[in-house]
């Protein structure tokens, strides 16, 4: 589990220490202020501390030597957020010319600290260096499914230099996983029950690898579903594989996109859900419906718990600055909530006027 971040001089990041829940994290601001990058941060941190690059079991208890740790995490940095080089991530401030992120672990072997300067193109600098593996790896589903991409994007991505972040390539690859069989096949259900409601259908997959909606009348080819419903398709293929069960972490950039409230309500309830099966989950959204939603949910179950960051334009010589808190009322500034309480007050003035 990742307990807390720390980011100074990254972006537009807030320069702060973030402490998470072992659930779910719900991160909500305004456009620019970072939400985004600290997803992408994060997942490339994990990412690069996964075992997939072991070339055996015993190498798994090791993460690697420093300059080997080093490359992985500029690695991920670059492919996931895709600057022309890791100093453009540093903050554009005078007398600032070095970035720092850290990140803090339930295992504490995992504890991670490193560094950039502004002319730093692909180079980072270990102040700490972690010690082993995750035993999980992470999961990032970006604003667009995805599902459409599948087969031949993995190929290309690997083929040649395409401007697409890593992420989308990391997951398209978990999409093509084999169809779960046995046993844990029914401890998936509850979960994919209600996206299979929401669909209308179940999704399927021929032997090219392309995609479709099964649905009553037939099928349908994934490029024909409404793009909200391919969002839920990509989510549960990876459900239904035991894929996303599987991993540790899920990071989703603005969940809610392209999905009417009635879908975003079910959304909720399977992100909840999700965190509830031990999967830590960090999602950015700007939708004041699936917030809503979350904290109903929140309190009436019992679960892993959730966390949320609040991201607010500052007048000082900050870029943004953050708020958190358990919940929502623990928010003194909550922008997306405030413009729609005055949206609400507009709209009632026009029948004062009427």
């Amino acid at each position: 589990m990742l307990k807390s971040a720390g980011f100074q001089n990254f972006t537009s990041v807030p320069d702060a220490r973030w402490n998470f829940s072992p659930g779910l994290n719900v991160i909500v601001g305004e456009n620019g202020l970072g939400k985004s990058h600290v997803l992408r941060a994060l997942y490339s941190i994990i990412k690069a501390l996964s075992p997939e690059t072991a070339l055996n079991e015993a190498d798994k208890s090791d993460v690697g030597g420093k300059a080997q740790i080093e490359k992985k995490l500029a690695d991920e940095l670059i492919g996931n957020m895709r600057p022309d080089s890791l100093g453009r991530l540093v903050k554009r401030k005078q007398g600032r010319n070095r970035a720092e992120i850290s990140a803090f672990f339930s295992d504490k072997t995992l504890d991670t600290k490193f560094g950039f300067a502004t002319n730093s193109r692909t180079q980072v600098d270990l102040v700490s260096s972690p010690r082993g593996h995750v035993k999980k790896t992470p999961v990032f589903f970006p604003t667009r499914e995805l599902i459409t991409l599948c087969p031949w994007f993995v190929s290309l991505y690997d083929s040649y230099a395409v401007p697409f972040e890593k992420s989308w390539r990391d997951t398209v690859l978990l999409l093509g996983a084999p169809s779960l069989r046995g046993p844990r096949e029914a401890s998936v259900r509850e979960i994919l029950s209600p996206i299979e409601k929401a669909m209308g259908g179940k999704v399927e997959v021929d032997a090219s690898g392309r995609f479709f909606l099964k649905v009553h009348g037939g099928k349908m080819e994934a490029a024909l579903v409404a793009e909200g419903l391919r969002k839920f398709a990509m989510l549960a293929r990876l459900v239904s594989t035991g894929v996303l069960l599987e991993q540790g972490y899920l990071f989703w950039d603005e969940p809610e996109t392209n999905l009417n409230p009635r879908l975003i309500k079910v959304l909720a309830g399977v992100i909840v859900g999700l965190s509830n099966q031990g999967i830590q989950v960090f999602i950015a959204t700007h939708s004041v419906f699936l917030l809503r939603e979350i904290s109903i949910i929140s309190s009436k179950q019992k679960f892993a718990g959730v966390r949320y960051f609040a991201l607010s334009a500052s007048g000082d010589d900050e870029v943004s600055r953050l708020e958190q808190g358990d919940s929502v009322e623990e928010l003194d500034t909550l922008v997306l909530l405030d413009e729609e309480l005055m949206q609400s007050d507009r709209f009632m003035e026009i029948d004062d006027h009427a």
